[in-house]
C-alpha cells in the first residue's frame, strides 16, 4: 500500500488523482482540522470516475509530529509520497515552518529507517537551491546558500531536505523532488493559486524578477514516474518554464480577460511597500499583504533547468502558457 501526506493540498490531490487511476490503494494522511473541499473539486475535475478512485482511499486522521503514530501508520507500507509542508513567507510564521517541514520531515524519515523496504518521494523545493552567480539555470548541483535575506521559508525547506539526505546516507530508499513555482487549482486567496486571484483583478505592477513554473499535473506525473524508475538518492528539478513575473502576469491576464501589467516596481519601492504593509498589519493585526521576503524575492532573477529528468525519461512539459489557460478557466468557472 501507498501512504501519502499532505494528501488534501493541491499537489497531494492531484497525485492521489493519479494513484488511484493507477489502480493503486492508497492511505492517505490528513490532520483532523482538514478541509476536504479542494480534494472533491479535484477529483471531480480530472478523476474519470470520482466516487470509485475516491473509495480506493483510506483517510487516516493524525499528527506527522507523532514519532509512536507514524511509526503505526507506516507498518504494511511500501512507497511514501511526502507531500506534506507549510509554504509562508510571513516572518511570523517562522517556528511553525520549522516545526511542520523540519522536524515533520525528521520524524518521518527517522520512523521510515526502521522498515528497510519502504521507499520514499520526498517533495522539496527550488527554494533548497541556490542560483549561479553568471546567471544560467541552475540544476540540482547548484549548491543552496544562506545569507541574511534568505527566507524563513526556504531555510525551512533545505534543512527538511537535509533531514532526507542524512536518512539516505543512514540507508533509506528515497529520491527528492525539487518543484519550481506550482501552479494549480487550491484556495484562489492563498499559496501560487492566488497569482491567477491577483491576475483577475488587474495586477497593475511588475518587476524584472525571474523564476521557474510547472502544472502540478507534471509534478504528480514525475513523482510517480520517479518512484516508477526506482532511481535512489537523488535530486530532480520539475520545472517547465522560466518567465518573468511581467511575462507570468501578462498571460494570465489575457487568459482572465482582465488588464496586464504596465508600472515596474523599482527595489526601493518594494522596499517601501514591504514596510508601509508591515506597519499597517500592526495597526489591524491582519497579516501584511507584501512581506520583506515576498518583495525581495519579486526582484529575484532564478531560472531552473530539469534537463536531468528530460534525459533520465523524456518528459515532457504541459507548455506554462496552456497551463495558465486551463486554471485560468477554472478559476473563472469556480467565480460564476
Amino acid at each position: 500500500m501507498i501512504l501519502v501526506t499532505g494528501g488534501t493540498g493541491m499537489l497531494g490531490a492531484q497525485l492521489l488523482v493519479q494513484l488511484t487511476a493507477k489502480g493503486h490503494k492508497v492511505k492517505a494522511l490528513r490532520r483532523a482540522s482538514s478541509d476536504m473541499t479542494l480534494l472533491r473539486k479535484t477529483f471531480n475535475w480530472y478523476s474519470s470516475d470520482p466516487e470509485q478512485h475516491l473509495s480506493q482511499i483510506d483517510w487516516v486522521e493524525g499528527d506527522l509530529l507523532d514519532n509512536f503514530f507514524i511509526e503505526d501508520l507506516l507498518e504494511g507500507i511500501s512507497q511514501v509520497y511526502h507531500c506534506a509542508a507549510m509554504v509562508s513567507f510571513d516572518p511570523a510564521d517562522r517556528m511553525k515552518l520549522k516545526q511542520v517541514n523540519e522536524q515533520g520531515t525528521a520524524v518521518l524519515v527517522n520512523a521510515m529507517l526502521r522498515f528497510p523496504s519502504i521507499r520514499l518521494c520526498h517533495v522539496s523545493s527550488i527554494a533548497a537551491i541556490g542560483s549561479n552567480d553568471d546567471g544560467s539555470p541552475a540544476d540540482e548541483t547548484t549548491p543552496w546558500k544562506y545569507d541574511a535575506r534568505t527566507s524563513a521559508y526556504s531555510i525551512s525547506k533545505y534543512n527538511a531536505e537535509r533531514e532526507v539526505w542524512r536518512a539516505i546516507a543512514e540507508g533509506l530508499n528515497a529520491v527528492i523532488v525539487n518543484p519550481s513555482v506550482i501552479l494549480g487549482p487550491g484556495n484562489w486567496q492563498s499559496g501560487s493559486s492566488a497569482l491567477f486571484s491577483l491576475a483577475h483583478k488587474g495586477m497593475p505592477f511588475y518587476t524584472n524578477g525571474t523564476t521557474g513554473y510547472v502544472d502540478v499535473r507534471d509534478v504528480a506525473k514525475a513523482m510517480i514516474l520517479l518512484m516508477e524508475n526506482e532511481v535512489r538518492g537523488e535530486r530532480f528539478i520539475v520545472s517547465a518554464a522560466n518567465l518573468s513575473y511581467r511575462e507570468f502576469f501578462t498571460m494570465a491576464a489575457n487568459a482572465l480577460g482582465s488588464h496586464p501589467p504596465r508600472y515596474e516596481v523599482r527595489p526601493w519601492m518594494g522596499e517601501l511597500a514591504w514596510r508601509f504593509y508591515a506597519l499597517k498589519g500592526l495597526i489591524s493585526g491582519k497579516r501584511p499583504a507584501i512581506t520583506r521576503e515576498t518583495s525581495r524575492n519579486a526582484q529575484k532573477m532564478r531560472s531552473y533547468t530539469s534537463a536531468k529528468l528530460v534525459n533520465l525519461s523524456n518528459f515532457n512539459f504541459i507548455p506554462t502558457e496552456e497551463s495558465i489557460r486551463h486554471f485560468s478557466s477554472l478559476y473563472l468557472g469556480e467565480l460564476s
